[in-house]
């Protein structure tokens, strides 16, 4: 199973898709967008899931597809 994480850089001002927590795939300027984007990711690639992420790096949320 592929693991997408959506995570913000420091200051919250932009978020990071990654996938099985590597070099970032995209840069997002809202944490929707990223999101939505990780999502379609997921969808593609199933079985995925989703882990949104906290500025400190624990999981807020877990998705699955």
């Amino acid at each position: 199973m592929k693991t997408f994480s959506v995570a913000p850089n420091a200051d919250e001002t932009s978020w990071f898709v990654k996938l099985e927590d590597v070099a970032p795939e995209e840069v997002y300027g809202a944490k929707d967008d990223a999101i939505s984007a990780a999502e379609q990711m997921a969808k593609e690639n199933t079985p995925s899931k989703v882990e949104i992420l906290d500025k400190d790096d624990n999981v807020q949320e877990e998705r699955r597809f």
